[in-house]
Protein backbone atom coordinates (compact mmCIF):
# COMPACT_ATOMS: atom_id res chain seq x y z
CA UNK A 1 0.00 0.00 0.00
CA UNK A 2 2.95 2.58 0.78
CA UNK A 3 4.04 1.51 -2.54
CA UNK A 4 1.44 2.34 -4.27
CA UNK A 5 1.09 5.73 -2.23
CA UNK A 6 4.70 6.50 -3.66
CA UNK A 7 2.99 5.74 -7.47
CA UNK A 8 0.22 7.90 -7.06
CA UNK A 9 2.68 10.92 -5.60
CA UNK A 10 5.20 10.41 -8.01
CA UNK A 11 2.86 10.03 -11.11
CA UNK A 12 2.11 13.63 -11.42
CA UNK A 13 5.61 14.72 -10.52
CA UNK A 14 7.20 13.14 -13.40
CA UNK A 15 4.63 13.87 -16.24
CA UNK A 16 5.73 17.01 -14.68
CA UNK A 17 9.40 16.59 -15.17
CA UNK A 18 7.96 15.27 -18.72
CA UNK A 19 6.27 18.49 -19.70
CA UNK A 20 9.54 20.59 -18.38
CA UNK A 21 11.63 18.51 -20.25
CA UNK A 22 9.44 18.60 -23.35
CA UNK A 23 9.64 22.24 -23.28
CA UNK A 24 12.88 22.93 -22.75
CA UNK A 25 13.70 20.92 -25.70
CA UNK A 26 11.77 23.09 -28.02
CA UNK A 27 12.23 24.64 -30.07
CA UNK A 28 14.28 21.90 -32.56
CA UNK A 29 13.50 22.84 -35.43
CA UNK A 30 12.08 26.18 -37.35
CA UNK A 31 8.90 27.26 -36.12
CA UNK A 32 6.10 28.82 -38.20
CA UNK A 33 4.62 31.97 -38.22
CA UNK A 34 1.50 32.28 -40.07
CA UNK A 35 -1.32 35.08 -40.97
CA UNK A 36 -4.21 34.62 -43.35
CA UNK A 37 -3.91 38.33 -45.04
CA UNK A 38 -1.64 39.46 -48.35
CA UNK A 39 2.20 40.05 -48.79
CA UNK A 40 2.69 43.89 -47.70
CA UNK A 41 0.01 44.45 -45.77
CA UNK A 42 0.06 45.45 -41.66
CA UNK A 43 -0.69 42.04 -40.58
CA UNK A 44 2.67 40.58 -42.81
CA UNK A 45 4.65 43.86 -42.06
CA UNK A 46 3.81 43.17 -38.21
CA UNK A 47 5.01 39.24 -38.55
CA UNK A 48 7.91 39.95 -40.05
CA UNK A 49 8.84 42.87 -37.09
CA UNK A 50 8.37 40.09 -34.56
CA UNK A 51 9.66 37.04 -36.27
CA UNK A 52 13.17 38.72 -36.41
CA UNK A 53 13.51 38.93 -32.70
CA UNK A 54 11.90 36.43 -31.51
CA UNK A 55 14.47 33.76 -34.05
CA UNK A 56 17.59 35.90 -32.76
CA UNK A 57 16.12 34.51 -28.97
CA UNK A 58 15.05 31.23 -29.88
CA UNK A 59 17.95 30.31 -31.32
CA UNK A 60 15.56 29.09 -35.11
CA UNK A 61 14.37 30.32 -37.97
CA UNK A 62 10.64 31.97 -37.36
CA UNK A 63 9.55 31.83 -41.22
CA UNK A 64 6.61 33.72 -41.77
CA UNK A 65 3.93 32.56 -43.62
CA UNK A 66 0.72 33.53 -45.64
CA UNK A 67 -2.61 31.88 -45.87
CA UNK A 68 -4.73 34.38 -47.57
CA UNK A 69 -8.32 34.11 -47.89
CA UNK A 70 -12.13 34.13 -46.25
CA UNK A 71 -10.73 37.20 -44.16
CA UNK A 72 -7.89 35.18 -42.28
CA UNK A 73 -9.91 32.07 -41.54
CA UNK A 74 -7.96 29.50 -43.33
CA UNK A 75 -5.10 30.58 -41.85
CA UNK A 76 -6.83 30.36 -38.76
CA UNK A 77 -8.38 27.02 -39.14
CA UNK A 78 -4.66 25.70 -39.99
CA UNK A 79 -3.25 27.28 -36.72
CA UNK A 80 -6.46 25.34 -34.78
CA UNK A 81 -5.09 22.45 -36.15
CA UNK A 82 -1.96 21.91 -36.18
CA UNK A 83 0.00 20.31 -33.96
CA UNK A 84 0.18 21.85 -30.15
CA UNK A 85 4.28 21.43 -29.77
CA UNK A 86 5.31 25.08 -30.18
CA UNK A 87 6.44 24.56 -33.90
CA UNK A 88 3.53 26.62 -35.38
CA UNK A 89 2.32 29.96 -34.52
CA UNK A 90 -0.46 32.48 -35.91
CA UNK A 91 -1.12 36.66 -35.78
CA UNK A 92 -4.66 37.30 -35.14
CA UNK A 93 -6.19 40.46 -36.25
CA UNK A 94 -9.74 42.10 -35.24
CA UNK A 95 -11.32 40.15 -38.16
CA UNK A 96 -10.73 36.73 -35.29
CA UNK A 97 -13.32 38.05 -33.53
CA UNK A 98 -15.52 39.53 -35.61
CA UNK A 99 -15.34 36.17 -37.95
CA UNK A 100 -16.96 34.63 -34.85
CA UNK A 101 -19.31 37.03 -34.66
CA UNK A 102 -20.27 37.51 -38.82
CA UNK A 103 -20.07 33.25 -39.30
CA UNK A 104 -23.03 30.77 -38.23
CA UNK A 105 -20.14 28.22 -38.34
CA UNK A 106 -16.71 27.99 -38.04
CA UNK A 107 -14.18 25.10 -38.78
CA UNK A 108 -12.33 25.88 -35.22
CA UNK A 109 -13.42 27.87 -32.17
CA UNK A 110 -11.85 31.40 -31.88
CA UNK A 111 -10.80 30.75 -28.81
CA UNK A 112 -10.94 27.30 -27.42
CA UNK A 113 -9.24 26.12 -30.46
CA UNK A 114 -6.06 28.56 -28.84
CA UNK A 115 -3.64 29.20 -26.66
CA UNK A 116 -3.49 33.14 -26.47
CA UNK A 117 0.31 34.16 -25.96
CA UNK A 118 0.63 38.20 -25.68
CA UNK A 119 -1.52 41.15 -28.04
CA UNK A 120 1.33 42.69 -29.72
CA UNK A 121 0.05 46.31 -30.31
CA UNK A 122 -3.66 48.02 -30.91
CA UNK A 123 -4.71 50.91 -32.52
CA UNK A 124 -8.06 53.07 -33.51
CA UNK A 125 -9.97 53.57 -37.01
CA UNK A 126 -10.65 57.23 -37.93
CA UNK A 127 -13.79 58.47 -38.80
CA UNK A 128 -13.45 60.82 -41.79
CA UNK A 129 -15.12 62.59 -44.44
CA UNK A 130 -13.77 64.94 -47.54
CA UNK A 131 -12.35 68.78 -46.39
CA UNK A 132 -13.93 70.62 -48.18
CA UNK A 133 -17.33 69.01 -47.29
CA UNK A 134 -20.36 70.36 -45.47
CA UNK A 135 -20.00 68.35 -42.36
CA UNK A 136 -16.88 69.82 -40.24
CA UNK A 137 -17.59 67.88 -36.54
CA UNK A 138 -18.98 64.23 -35.39
CA UNK A 139 -21.85 66.18 -33.87
CA UNK A 140 -22.67 68.02 -37.38
CA UNK A 141 -22.41 64.47 -38.44
CA UNK A 142 -24.79 63.24 -36.24
CA UNK A 143 -27.13 66.13 -36.82
CA UNK A 144 -27.27 66.05 -40.44
CA UNK A 145 -28.18 62.34 -39.77
CA UNK A 146 -31.11 62.69 -37.64
CA UNK A 147 -32.42 65.21 -40.04
CA UNK A 148 -31.98 62.16 -42.50
CA UNK A 149 -32.39 58.70 -41.45
CA UNK A 150 -30.21 56.50 -44.12
CA UNK A 151 -29.29 59.52 -45.92
CA UNK A 152 -25.64 59.36 -45.35
CA UNK A 153 -22.92 56.98 -46.50
CA UNK A 154 -19.99 55.17 -44.85
CA UNK A 155 -17.76 52.94 -46.49
CA UNK A 156 -15.42 49.92 -45.18
CA UNK A 157 -13.19 47.65 -46.72
CA UNK A 158 -15.85 45.18 -46.18
CA UNK A 159 -19.44 43.64 -45.60
CA UNK A 160 -18.59 42.09 -41.78
CA UNK A 161 -14.91 43.94 -41.58
CA UNK A 162 -13.93 45.77 -38.67
CA UNK A 163 -14.37 48.95 -40.17
CA UNK A 164 -17.82 48.04 -41.02
CA UNK A 165 -18.82 47.20 -37.35
CA UNK A 166 -17.43 49.89 -35.95
CA UNK A 167 -19.41 52.52 -38.21
CA UNK A 168 -22.36 50.51 -37.37
CA UNK A 169 -21.80 50.38 -33.56
CA UNK A 170 -21.17 54.30 -34.03
CA UNK A 171 -24.58 54.41 -35.42
CA UNK A 172 -26.52 52.19 -32.76
CA UNK A 173 -24.68 54.26 -29.74
CA UNK A 174 -25.30 57.69 -31.30
CA UNK A 175 -29.14 56.81 -32.04
CA UNK A 176 -28.94 57.18 -36.14
CA UNK A 177 -28.86 55.47 -38.78
CA UNK A 178 -26.33 55.11 -41.56
CA UNK A 179 -25.99 53.45 -44.61
CA UNK A 180 -23.18 51.45 -45.52
CA UNK A 181 -21.45 50.91 -48.61
CA UNK A 182 -18.83 48.42 -49.09
CA UNK A 183 -15.73 48.03 -50.74
CA UNK A 184 -12.96 45.18 -50.99
CA UNK A 185 -10.20 47.46 -49.65
CA UNK A 186 -7.55 49.32 -51.80
CA UNK A 187 -7.66 53.02 -52.61
CA UNK A 188 -11.04 53.26 -53.91
CA UNK A 189 -12.89 54.17 -51.02
CA UNK A 190 -10.85 57.06 -50.33
CA UNK A 191 -10.95 58.39 -54.26
CA UNK A 192 -15.69 57.68 -53.72
CA UNK A 193 -15.25 60.31 -50.78
CA UNK A 194 -12.76 62.62 -51.96
CA UNK A 195 -15.18 63.25 -55.36
CA UNK A 196 -18.96 63.06 -53.02
CA UNK A 197 -20.10 59.31 -54.09
CA UNK A 198 -19.91 58.83 -50.64
CA UNK A 199 -20.17 60.71 -47.53
CA UNK A 200 -17.98 59.37 -44.87
CA UNK A 201 -15.20 56.06 -44.27
CA UNK A 202 -14.46 54.63 -41.31
CA UNK A 203 -10.80 53.15 -41.68
CA UNK A 204 -7.58 53.24 -40.15
CA UNK A 205 -4.67 55.75 -39.52
CA UNK A 206 -2.36 54.36 -41.59
CA UNK A 207 -4.84 54.47 -44.79
CA UNK A 208 -6.19 57.95 -44.00
CA UNK A 209 -3.57 59.67 -42.58
CA UNK A 210 -1.33 60.83 -45.70
CA UNK A 211 -4.97 62.12 -46.62
CA UNK A 212 -5.75 63.99 -43.51
CA UNK A 213 -2.07 65.24 -43.43
CA UNK A 214 -2.49 67.13 -47.07
CA UNK A 215 -5.55 68.59 -46.23
CA UNK A 216 -7.58 66.15 -48.52
CA UNK A 217 -9.55 64.69 -45.39
CA UNK A 218 -11.28 66.47 -42.29
CA UNK A 219 -10.89 63.68 -39.31
CA UNK A 220 -14.03 63.70 -37.17
CA UNK A 221 -13.15 61.71 -35.10
CA UNK A 222 -10.71 59.06 -33.57
CA UNK A 223 -12.20 55.26 -32.16
CA UNK A 224 -9.72 55.04 -29.24
CA UNK A 225 -11.27 56.04 -25.67
CA UNK A 226 -8.63 59.12 -26.02
CA UNK A 227 -6.33 61.04 -28.16
CA UNK A 228 -3.56 58.60 -30.46
CA UNK A 229 -0.26 60.02 -30.49
CA UNK A 230 -0.43 59.58 -34.42
CA UNK A 231 -3.48 62.19 -35.24
CA UNK A 232 -2.83 63.75 -31.64
CA UNK A 233 -5.45 66.92 -32.60
CA UNK A 234 -8.40 64.40 -33.63
CA UNK A 235 -10.97 64.25 -30.75
CA UNK A 236 -12.15 61.00 -29.66
CA UNK A 237 -15.58 59.75 -30.99
CA UNK A 238 -16.36 59.16 -26.95
CA UNK A 239 -16.10 62.81 -27.00
CA UNK A 240 -19.37 63.31 -29.15
CA UNK A 241 -20.72 59.54 -27.77
CA UNK A 242 -19.72 58.51 -24.68
CA UNK A 243 -18.22 55.39 -23.79
CA UNK A 244 -17.91 55.06 -27.19
CA UNK A 245 -14.15 52.82 -27.97
CA UNK A 246 -13.03 50.60 -30.63
CA UNK A 247 -9.58 49.41 -31.14
CA UNK A 248 -8.35 46.69 -33.14
CA UNK A 249 -5.64 44.56 -32.61
CA UNK A 250 -3.12 42.15 -33.43
CA UNK A 251 -1.71 39.22 -31.47
CA UNK A 252 0.15 36.05 -31.30
CA UNK A 253 -1.57 32.88 -30.57
CA UNK A 254 -0.63 28.98 -31.05
CA UNK A 255 -2.62 25.61 -31.37
CA UNK A 256 -5.12 24.81 -28.09
CA UNK A 257 -3.05 22.18 -25.92
CA UNK A 258 0.09 23.97 -26.28
CA UNK A 259 2.27 23.13 -23.56
CA UNK A 260 2.13 25.80 -20.46
CA UNK A 261 5.72 26.51 -20.22
CA UNK A 262 6.27 27.24 -24.09
CA UNK A 263 3.08 29.42 -24.25
CA UNK A 264 4.77 31.64 -21.01
CA UNK A 265 8.65 31.48 -22.80
CA UNK A 266 7.31 32.59 -25.94
CA UNK A 267 4.94 35.31 -24.12
CA UNK A 268 8.32 36.46 -22.03
CA UNK A 269 10.40 36.42 -25.68
CA UNK A 270 7.15 38.49 -27.29
CA UNK A 271 7.31 41.54 -24.54
CA UNK A 272 11.75 41.43 -24.70
CA UNK A 273 11.26 42.78 -28.28
CA UNK A 274 8.92 44.59 -28.05
CA UNK A 275 10.83 46.91 -25.86
CA UNK A 276 13.42 46.76 -28.72
CA UNK A 277 13.34 50.54 -29.43
CA UNK A 278 13.78 48.78 -32.96
CA UNK A 279 10.73 47.09 -32.99
CA UNK A 280 8.55 49.61 -31.02
CA UNK A 281 9.11 52.39 -33.58
CA UNK A 282 8.17 50.28 -36.46
CA UNK A 283 5.39 49.21 -34.81
CA UNK A 284 4.03 52.63 -33.49
CA UNK A 285 5.40 53.61 -37.50
CA UNK A 286 2.38 51.91 -38.75
CA UNK A 287 0.16 53.90 -36.29
CA UNK A 288 -0.29 50.89 -33.67
CA UNK A 289 0.79 51.19 -30.24
CA UNK A 290 2.54 48.32 -28.36
CA UNK A 291 0.06 46.39 -26.18
CA UNK A 292 1.94 43.25 -24.50
CA UNK A 293 -0.42 41.25 -22.25
CA UNK A 294 -0.61 37.60 -20.08
CA UNK A 295 -1.29 34.72 -22.12
CA UNK A 296 -4.73 34.90 -19.86
CA UNK A 297 -5.71 38.40 -20.52
CA UNK A 298 -5.15 37.98 -24.35
CA UNK A 299 -7.77 34.90 -24.00
CA UNK A 300 -10.40 37.88 -21.69
CA UNK A 301 -9.84 40.31 -24.41
CA UNK A 302 -10.36 37.94 -27.58
CA UNK A 303 -13.88 36.65 -25.80
CA UNK A 304 -15.11 40.08 -24.60
CA UNK A 305 -14.52 40.95 -28.62
CA UNK A 306 -16.36 37.87 -29.95
CA UNK A 307 -19.38 39.37 -27.26
CA UNK A 308 -19.28 42.26 -28.06
CA UNK A 309 -19.66 42.26 -32.01
CA UNK A 310 -21.82 39.26 -31.38
CA UNK A 311 -24.01 41.91 -30.22
CA UNK A 312 -23.61 44.44 -32.34
CA UNK A 313 -23.91 42.15 -35.81
CA UNK A 314 -27.82 40.90 -33.99
CA UNK A 315 -28.28 44.69 -33.20
CA UNK A 316 -27.91 45.76 -37.00
CA UNK A 317 -29.44 43.03 -38.06
CA UNK A 318 -27.08 42.18 -40.21
CA UNK A 319 -27.32 38.57 -42.06
CA UNK A 320 -24.43 36.49 -40.27
CA UNK A 321 -23.03 34.07 -43.39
Amino acid sequence: MQNIRRGLIAAPFLAGLTRTAGAQSWPDRPITLVHGFGAGGNADVIARVIAAPLSEALGRPVVVEARTGAGGNIASEYAARAAPDGHTLILLTGGHAVSAAMYRSLRFDPVEDFAFVSLVSIFPFVVATRADGPIRSLAELIAAARRDPGGLTFSSVGVGSTQHLTGELLAQMAGIRLTHVPYRGGTQPLTDLLSGRIDVMVDSVTVTGAAIAADKLRALGITSAAAWPALPEVPPVAAAVPGFEVVSWVGLAAPARTPAAVVERLNGELRTALVQPAVRERLEGLGTQVSPTSPEGMRRFVSAEVARWTEVVARAGIERQ
